[in-house]
């Protein structure tokens, strides 16, 4: 076989791989965005995009007096919003100490982050449910969003570590010179040089509250503090009520703010996640 024949079939496998990934990925969107337009309630349809199609599935979750659907999207916005902010700067705070300091427990503290990725999230789901209990924040919004910023510390600071030990430590010795201190260096050096991996850990932290449905289902008891999740959930868990084309519609809309922030830190996304795992 040519060289030439040879390169031709590579690039044709690639090629076909792509494919294949593409509708993996791509059908199940098309599906659901179908069934959101099916006016009925059947999960089934003839074709892809029904012929008598219909937005009265999205009406019903902005219009409708029985809808909570606006409320669960403002939970979730909320929470999400929360999550990211406050992840950012103690992910940044929690880095930039393990990266520019020694100090004892230094090494074992890296450690127990470490370890601490080892294991499911599940596992601890009956303690965090007896602790949010004991401290009163059971069925609470307030609850849940803390319960996200600690557990995402560990893997969020491994990651921004990483980033902090590829800024070379001359730019330090050179603000102190400048009469700048501890917390000066981190605003004013660290803090711009890492944008593009910050940006990451926002994305990734306003995309879990948006994702999750265990946690919020294990926490939340009250409608009114549903999130998205878990209160798309009761369209297809009813008794009487298994509406699966308006649970799809509602599904579809959780993409959006998604999508928006996404766009917004794009440019940030495989700058930060490459830079990041230069170093440990």
């Amino acid at each position: 076989m040519s060289r030439k024949m040879k390169s031709r079939l590579e690039v044709s496998a690639i090629y076909f791989v792509i494919f294949v990934m593409f509708v993996v990925i791509f059908y199940p969107l098309l599906w659901t965005v179908g069934m959101s337009l099916n006016p009925g309630k059947s999960l089934y349809s003839a074709s892809l995009f029904p012929e008598n199609w219909s937005l009265e599935h999205y009406k019903w979750l902005f219009t409708d007096p029985d809808s909570e659907y606006l409320l669960w999207y403002k939970n979730s916005l909320m929470v999400a919003t929360v999550n990211a902010f406050f992840s950012v700067i103690l992910t940044s705070l929690i880095a930039y100490a393990f990266s520019r300091y020694r100090f004892i427990g230094r090494k074992y503290g890296l450690y127990a982050f470490l370890l601490l990725q080892m294991f499911p999230a599940i596992m601890a789901m009956v303690a965090i449910y007896i602790l949010l209990n004991l401290i009163g924040l059971l069925d609470t919004l307030t609850g849940l969003i803390l319960v996200y910023i600690g557990g995402q510390i560990p893997f969020n600071a491994w990651l921004v570590k990483g980033y902090f030990d590829t800024i070379p430590r001359e730019l330090d010795d050179a603000a102190r010179i400048d009469g700048a201190g501890h917390f000066g260096v981190f605003i004013r050096i660290m803090l711009p040089l890492a944008r593009p991996i910050l940006g990451v850990v926002a994305l990734f932290n306003f995309m879990a509250p948006f994702m999750d449905f265990l946690l919020p289902r294990i926490v939340l008891r009250s409608p009114e503090n549903f999130t998205l999740a878990v209160g798309l959930f009761n369209f297809i868990n009813q008794q009487f009520a298994n509406n699966f084309t308006r649970f799809a519609a509602g599904s579809i809309l959780i993409a959006v703010p998604i999508a928006v922030v996404y766009l917004l830190s794009q440019r940030y996304l495989i700058t930060g996640l490459t830079a990041g795992g230069t170093k440990g």
